[in-house]
């Protein structure tokens, strides 16, 4: 597979004759699966051979420890850029190739990692990570943005639950709210709460502790929904260039966002067997891991259909978008959908007018449905809302419905 990438026959020679040419030919068939692009393929391979050679200088078996022997390489690296042509882009992206030379050579079971040290979690979060999946089935994103509370409280008032004070729990809530929004506030009395019932359950603290974290004061459906103007979302989806495999997977994205109201992370979940083709239908797994089922239209289908046909690379990953650029995998978080949303607001040259572009799509889609006549029950139905009263803030920009029932002014003639 050098051959792929070097056209010189002499070139792939050395590079099989060298200290490590069985293994750069092995790493050579990889990047060839993995779909890279000839340039690319040849940087990895020249920083490769780079590290082997370097690993050899130095007596180094290239199978040896590799978090190790990747200290070494880089500190050589940084001697060598005393050179003006030896920048440090340029360091950075040898160091990218020669970690995934490793992690190639870590999944053929050539090298043993060394464990790289990380913090230890506290006995008391690992013990309520447990709870909270086997008592709740609660999933490891949602503890894992509790214990970012968590820890600042261990912190602060160390990790003998017997000596907490109700006054400095409350304390605690109150710093945290000056510092930060609502939001995120009410977040960190949820987790507190959480960890406290925990604590109760296995006799750490006394039982009445929980019942000291204050409420935040927060008036319900206080502030509006935001959202874009129809036109503005139809400029949206018609920036996407339909000639471009790119092109397609981001208009395929963008309609689910802006016709079905899918979240960012539906669109990351979304597998190619989620997709009924026959019956016209797709299945979203959302929050809470809840099943549901949403009509495909002949829209959203065509532009499907044409991204997993004739735009999709070719990968053996189930999901139905993947990435443009080698390795073509799956999207690694709903954040890569956000900046594909950003990229089309900014060709379509449409400020948002809040953060969130992704989610800034589904607003939209709510406040469309009901501009046109759909019900509230019907809007929750399509949002795939637990209860119709987190879809009553649309009610706010249902302008028309809102003329009907307004009253006049006193003593002001009625518009």
């Amino acid at each position: 597979m050098l051959t792929d990438f070097f056209e010189s026959s002499a070139r792939v020679q050395a590079l099989r004759d060298g200290p490590a040419g069985t293994l750069l030919a092995e790493f050579a068939k990889d990047l060839v699966r993995d779909g890279y692009a000839p340039i690319t393929g040849r940087r990895h391979l020249r920083a490769a051979e780079h590290f082997a050679h370097w690993a050899d200088r130095r007596g180094m078996p290239v199978t040896g420890p590799s978090v190790p022997a990747l200290a070494g390489f880089a500190r050589h690296l940084r001697r060598a850029g005393r050179c003006p042509h030896f920048g440090h882009t340029f360091r950075q992206q040898i160091l990218q190739s020669v970690r995934l030379f490793l992690t190639h050579l870590e999944a053929a079971g050539c090298i043993d990692r060394v464990a790289v040290e990380r913090p230890v979690s506290p006995a008391l979060i690992t013990g309520f990570r447990h709870w909270m999946k086997q008592q709740r089935g609660t999933c490891v994103s949602t503890v894992s943005n509790y214990e970012v509370h968590l820890r600042e409280l261990l912190t602060r008032l160390g990790e003998e639950p017997g000596t907490w004070q109700a006054r400095d729990l409350r304390q605690f809530v109150l710093d945290g709210s000056q510092t930060c929004g609502w939001a995120a506030a009410k977040k960190r009395t949820t987790a507190l709460r959480m960890f406290l019932r925990f604590l109760i359950a296995e006799g750490r603290c006394g039982s009445t502790l929980d019942g000291a974290i204050p409420v935040l004061a927060h008036r319900r459906l206080s502030s509006l929904p935001r959202y874009l103007p129809e036109d503005d979302v139809e400029r949206v989806i018609a920036s996407c260039d339909r000639t471009t495999a790119l092109g397609r997977r981001d208009r395929a994205i963008l309609l689910l966002l802006a016709r079905l109201g899918l979240r960012a992370g539906d669109i990351v979940q979304l597998r190619l067997d989620d997709i009924d083709w026959k019956a016209a239908w797709i299945h979203v797994s959302g929050k809470g891991r809840r099943e549901s089922r949403l009509p495909l239209t002949h829209e959203v289908g065509e532009a499907l259909s044409t991204d997993v046909t004739s735009g999709r690379p070719p990968t053996d990953a189930e999901v139905v978008f993947v990435r443009s650029r080698a390795p073509f995998r799956a999207f690694r978080s709903h954040c890569a959908v956000s900046v594909i949303v950003d990229r089309a607001f900014a060709r379509a040259s449409i400020i948002r007018p809040s953060r969130g572009a992704a989610h800034l799509l589904r607003h939209s889609v709510a406040t469309s449905m009901l501009r046109h006549g759909a019900s509230l029950q019907e809007v929750a139905a399509v949002l795939r809302h637990r209860s119709v009263t987190t879809t009553e803030i649309y009610a706010k920009v249902d302008v028309t419905a809102l003329g009907r029932i307004a009253q006049p002014w006193p003593e002001v003639a009625s518009c």
